[in-house]
């Protein structure tokens, strides 16, 4: 994501991990005698130089005011805003399950908002269950000290966060609000249920436009990737577009189910989603997630 001039990007192992090669091995020299070959591979890895997976959270300054939309912050002296209406998924060219899907899944997603002397982080979570239970992305909390953590609900309330607790091996965080906040929990995918092909949606706040919801399929599964601080670990790939302040939102099929929690995408330096997403599996992260809360209450 490119950076307004004099504002800092965050810094960390989960920002700018070490480069992938997403296709296969690393590429081999080609003999002089064969130049159109030496050349195409040349660019090749130039081009996977550049490819780098980048955390999906916003960082201070980064949104321009994005955090305006999702009814979080006031605005900047002298911005103006125009009224927000509820978030309603698109409906053009996309089949009526991920419509339906969309509907189900948007009133359990949440903007998440950090506020520390390092700045200010934004994300995504959702809920998980009836004690309002929220997972989110662990490295959206290193903004803070994690005494400072908004959440805000699909129709625009905030509600102050308890963080019962934060696993960065794994890079997921559990927080908790009021019952008040009276938040929807999301149905999870069975076990080895998910498929590659099967049409998926990314539901989050994308710098910080809350309740938006893109399309794609599941490109692949097991995909090894360096997530948190836990080395490579094997996750969902897919197409649909997700941005940064998509961390911690889920990936949803199309029966409304989450089936992986969104957290990376690959991209060229300097570059946006180029969709190649990453989200963590359910399963890992449920596992993390039911770990913490019983160690947090």
């Amino acid at each position: 994501m490119s950076t307004p001039t004099g504002l800092g990007e965050p810094r960390g192992p989960w920002f700018v991990s070490p480069r992938i090669d997403p296709y296969g091995p690393p590429v081999v020299d080609v003999p002089e005698e064969q130049p159109a070959v030496a050349r195409a591979a040349r660019w090749r890895r130039t081009l996977l130089a550049g490819l780098a997976v980048v955390a999906l959270s916003t960082v201070s300054g980064a949104l321009a005011g994005g955090y305006v939309a999702s009814g979080g912050d006031s605005p900047r002296p002298g911005a103006s805003v125009a009224a927000q209406p509820s978030p309603t998924p698109a409906v053009a060219n996309v089949p009526p399950d991920l419509v339906a899907a969309a509907a189900t899944a948007l009133p359990g997603v949440v903007s998440v908002q950090v506020r520390g002397n390092g700045g200010t982080a934004g994300g995504s979570g959702f809920a998980i269950d009836d004690k309002q239970h929220i997972i989110t992305n662990d490295h959206i909390l290193d903004a803070g000290s994690g005494d400072d953590v908004i959440v805000v609900a699909p129709d625009g309330r905030t509600f102050p966060a308890e963080v019962v607790g934060r696993d960065p091996g794994s890079d997921i965080a559990v927080l908790r609000v009021d019952p008040a906040a009276n938040l929807t929990p999301l149905a999870i995918a069975a076990p080895g249920t998910t498929s590659v092909g099967e049409p998926v949606l990314a539901v989050g706040s994308p710098l910080g436009l809350s309740g938006t919801v893109t399309a794609g399929i599941v490109s692949a599964l097991d995909r090894e990737v360096r997530l948190g601080t836990g080395g490579r670990q094997k996750a969902v790939q897919t197409d649909a577009s997700i941005n940064p302040g998509n961390s911690g939102g889920p990936l949803v099929n199309a029966r409304g189910e989450v089936v992986g929690v969104n957290t990376a995408i690959a991209t060229l330096e300097g570059g946006g989603s180029i969709g190649i997403g990453f989200a963590i599996p359910i399963e890992r992260a449920q596992q993390s997630a039911d770990g913490i809360i019983g160690r947090g209450g």
